[in-house]
Formats: C-alpha cells, sequence, structure tokens
C-alpha cells in the first residue's frame, strides 16, 4: 500500500514527502495531511493524489470509464489484496485474462489509474509466474508487459520476461 502510493506520487511527478502509514492488521494506507484528517485506503488516496496532480483523466473522461476505473480498482483491493492462496491468484488471473481480452487497458482503450493500481497489485504475482502460466493467461501477459513499458510506471519494480516470439504471434 504505502510503497505503491510512493511510486504512484513519482510517476505522477508531485513532490515526495507524504507521510504515509499503516492501519489495523490489514495494514490499510494512510496518508497524514497537514490540515484536517488522514485520508485512509489505497483507492481515496491514489485518486486524492491523482487530483492533486491535476491528472483527472487517469479516473476516467466519461462516466462509464469512471464507473469502470472504480469497479477495477475495488477489485483490486477487495479481490487480489485480499486473495493469497494459490487458488485466488488463479481465478483473479482468470478474471482478467476474459476482460482483456478485448481491450489493451481494464478501463477500454485510455490508461488509467485502474492499470496502474492493478500493476502494482500484481506484480509479486507475475514475477512468480512460469512461462506456461503466462502463456495460459496470455491477454493479462500482453497487458502486464504493455503497462511495465510504460513511461515512468515500472520504476525500481523488477522487469518481468516475457518470451516474445509466442506472445506476440497474433498481435495486431
Amino acid at each position: 500500500g504505502a510503497e505503491e502510493l510512493a511510486l504512484l506520487e513519482k510517476l505522477l511527478g508531485l513532490p515526495e514527502g507524504n507521510k504515509y502509514g499503516v492501519q489495523g492488521e490489514r495494514k490499510v494506507p494512510v496518508l497524514q495531511t497537514n490540515n484536517g484528517p488522514g485520508l485512509t485506503g489505497l483507492m481515496t488516496i491514489a485518486a486524492h493524489l491523482v487530483k492533486q496532480a491535476k491528472k483527472d483523466q487517469l479516473l476516467g473522461n466519461t462516466a462509464e470509464e469512471k464507473a469502470v476505473v472504480q469497479q477495477w480498482l475495488e477489485y483490486r483491493v477487495t479481490r487480489v489484496d485480499g486473495g493469497s492462496s494459490k487458488e485466488d491468484t488463479r481465478i483473479i488471473l482468470k478474471d482478467l485474462n476474459i476482460h482483456l481480452e478485448d481491450k489493451v487497458y481494464l478501463a477500454g482503450n485510455i490508461f488509467t489509474l485502474a492499470d496502474i493500481l492493478m500493476y502494482y497489485g500484481l506484480h509479486r504475482v507475475m514475477v512468480d509466474l512460469t512461462v506456461q502460466e503466462k502463456e495460459k493467461y496470455l491477454n493479462v501477459s500482453r497487458w502486464f508487459n504493455h503497462i511495465q513499458h510504460y513511461p515512468g510506471v515500472r520504476q525500481h519494480l523488477s522487469n518481468v520476461i516475457f518470451i516474445k516470439n509466442r506472445l506476440y504471434t497474433n498481435a495486431h
């Protein structure tokens, strides 16, 4: 949570110096603000940072895009962060693979906060996948590889290697 928010801050070009803490046993991120109460929760803080950076397009442009971004951010917090078993991971990858079948990004054709936070949330999962698993979830692999090469997203996170030959045979 807190580490991802620091990455997001840098990606958005915000000055560093926000104080992040965690709360409770689920380690919910908290942002201490100078004026008033702190903000709690990954989605809340992330949306706040995006607005602070005046990059509202990352939250979606149309009402529908905004709703889809919100939906994937919720999915990220409830399913990806909540899931811990191999089975949970398999279901998440399967869901995403189906969703991404005909899309470049989670919200369709625009790069949003949902892509950024889903990328950060899935990084540790993707690092551990075998070549066979990456091929099984081809759409997720294609999307993940695209996002990790998006300017400023990956930062110090390790580059996940995908074998090019099979992955891009049916690229359009």
